[in-house]
């Protein structure tokens, strides 16, 4: 029997993030699952230290507790980093694999190195939705854009698109995301997802920070065309993101 719907297929993207701890061979195991759990794309995050913070800076009250002690933020980025050499490695073992390489730019020349090793979609973080001039310039490739909203203001999302639209690329969408790590069920408001979509007229997804599936699933049903979920290969790793995926 088919049973017909109005929910489009969606797109499952498997987040490694940094829970590599910046190990190639972590971060292949991290494909292994991916692939394993179906994932459309497994990704990364591709960055320079120096070009996010400064030496100075301290490591938040969240990221502290996968630091350590006396570490800098500066310090800690820099360890979670991938070079240029293991992104290609990496990007082939997903070749290998039959999935498709995904990762998170937060600056020009990782973008451009990225467009480099042949991604086919652009992702946006949270983090980066009011930076618009890196918005245009990761738009100007006219490659499809998921753009993460969480922290945003409605008009500071309403800005990004406008950034994005003035490239001549409208290929966009919106994830809902609250930037809680990790984040509870009762201050998810998954309807606003909905919010989105009638604000803007894009499609919509959401980025699930929650412990367990129960949120990915109650977001498939209201539609969402593009789940991101944060994964690990050990909560009890040492690092800032394992002990919420």
């Amino acid at each position: 029997k088919i049973i017909k719907t109005n929910i489009v297929p969606s797109i499952f993207i498997a987040e490694a993030g940094i829970n590599h701890d910046g190990s190639l061979e972590k971060a292949k195991q991290m494909v292994d699952i991916a692939v394993e759990a179906n994932a459309d794309y497994v990704k990364f995050q591709s960055f320079k230290a120096d070009k996010l913070v400064t030496a100075q800076a301290l490591t938040s009250s969240y990221i502290d507790k996968g630091s350590h002690s006396g570490e800098s933020f500066r310090d800690l980025l820099a360890r979670l980093e991938l070079n240029e050499q293991s992104h290609r490695e990496l990007k082939n073992y997903c070749d290998e694999k039959g999935i498709k390489f995904l990762s998170t730019a937060f600056d020009n020349d990782s973008f451009d190195f990225l467009l480099e090793l042949g991604i086919d979609t652009v992702k946006v973080a949270s983090g980066c939705l009011t930076n618009l001039p890196l918005l245009r310039y990761m738009a100007k490739s006219q490659l499809p854009m998921i753009v993460s909203t969480g922290m945003a203001t409605l008009g500071e999302i309403e800005d990004a698109i406008e950034a994005i639209e003035e490239t001549g690329n409208n290929n966009i969408t919106l994830l809902h995301c609250i930037s809680w790590y990790p984040a509870d069920f009762e201050t998810t408001n998954l309807l606003f997802m909905m919010t989105l979509k009638e604000a803007f007229g894009y499609p919509v997804g959401y980025s699930d920070h929650t412990l367990g599936i129960n949120m990915s699933i109650a977001a498939r049903a209201l539609g969402a065309t593009i789940l991101e979920k944060h994964f690990t290969l050990e909560k009890e790793d040492f690092g800032p993101d394992h002990s919420a995926s």
